[in-house]
């Protein structure tokens, strides 16, 4: 009798130890499904930008043409061969010409070089802009990029993170007060989401900084900068002030809109009357049944509000004069710098494949009814 026992309470944790290895097999295998997956699509978008600012190897034909132009003006600027014959000086031109088409590996056929930039695209080798440069001078793409990525990061940061929490608690404010006024107004100015952020950034600048002269039309500091940091601070806020308004205006009363809604569709679930009728608190209500099943989304939300930090805006921060990453690749696409975008979208590719892998994850973690390795998980 004694030994059925054991053997009884011995069974479940034979069965634990079987099931524990099986379970991080899954997981496992889950998290390299999602990365293989994740990492091809990468690889295909980068491969289509490549052949996108390539123009599909057009831009090819524009650069030895410009190589061209330049060694007849080096050969026209130089007076000792400007006696030779026409036959020799176009000799020469082509002789200078095909060193630099050779050096820049132009003689070779187009889809192996697009190749190779996938490759260096893909190990962040981003090389040389051909254009653009960093405040210190330096055409390194890497460092042309990191040097905005900062300004980028500081405003929409701001922007985008204020306007995510301030949509959320107001938007379960008003699902407890459905009906009221301040709802009432919320709808009504919901469809003012519809323009652009940029399209409000203008009027702001004609009112505030055009008319009223109380601050300024754009940049990010005073111009010479200010020496000390209290100022450079100040004259930091004064700068970001417009376009972090653009950006909350254009889309505060549609997102509380949505996050309210769906509030209140989750605040008319049977639980929810059920734990009202056991006289809990509006606050553990919301806590434990409203905010719980909606937490999933809100970190959807949440990650990919982390992605427009990164990638910027790029006719917002054009309009204000922001030096960030989106300003950057609407320059660097003005005057067909390719090692340039091709450096931000890798940039940007990066982050969004990273960003939706954790996400896989966290909502593995989070939301029972995510398949983890074919099975659901109960």
């Amino acid at each position: 009798m004694t030994t059925e026992v054991l053997t009884q309470q011995a069974a479940p944790r034979s069965r634990v130890g079987i099931r524990l290895p099986d379970t991080l097999t899954r997981i496992l295998r889950y998290t390299l499904y999602r990365g293989v997956a994740l990492f091809i699509t990468v690889v295909v978008g980068v491969y289509l930008t490549v052949l996108i600012a390539n123009m599909g190897g057009y831009l090819d034909t524009i650069r030895m043409a410009q190589i061209r132009e330049a060694a007849g003006m080096i050969v026209l600027s130089d007076p000792q061969l400007q006696a030779l014959p026409p036959s020799e000086l176009r000799q020469r031109i082509d002789e200078i010409a095909a060193i630099e088409i050779q050096r820049l590996r132009l003689d070779q056929p187009f889809f192996i070089r697009s190749l190779d930039y996938l490759t260096d695209a893909l190990t962040l080798t981003l090389g040389r802009a051909e254009h653009l440069s960093s405040d210190s001078g330096s055409r390194q793409v890497r460092l042309i990029i990191f040097e905005r990525l900062p300004a980028t990061i500081l405003l929409f940061a701001t922007g985008n993170l204020t306007l995510f929490f301030t949509s959320v608690f107001v938007a379960l404010y008003l699902s407890r007060r459905y009906g009221s006024l301040l709802d009432k107004i919320v709808i009504a100015l919901a469809p003012t989401s519809a323009p652009p952020g940029w399209f409000y950034g203008i009027f702001l600048i004609l009112i505030f900084a055009a008319l009223l002269r109380i601050l300024p039309f754009g940049g990010m500091v005073d111009a010479p900068p200010p020496e000390t940091v209290p100022e450079y601070v100040l004259s930091l806020i004064r700068h970001m002030i417009l376009p972090v308004t653009a950006i909350i205006i254009n889309a505060i009363f549609n997102s509380i809109y949505n996050w309210r809604t769906f509030f209140l569709i989750y605040s008319s679930e049977d639980y929810v009357e059920l734990a009202k009728a056991k006289g809990l608190s509006s606050r553990a209500i919301e806590r434990r049944y409203i905010l719980r099943p909606t937490l999933p989304p809100i970190v959807t939300s949440f990650a990919f509000t982390l992605i427009f930090l990164w990638q910027g805006a790029i006719i917002l921060e054009t309009v204000f004069t922001w030096p960030g990453l989106g300003r950057l690749l609407y320059q660097a696409v003005s005057i067909f710098d390719v090692p340039v975008i091709v450096g931000s979208v890798v940039l940007i590719a990066y982050l969004l494949a990273i960003t939706v892998f954790l996400l896989d994850i966290v909502y593995a973690i989070l939301d029972p009814r995510v398949k983890v390795g074919g099975e659901r998980r109960v």
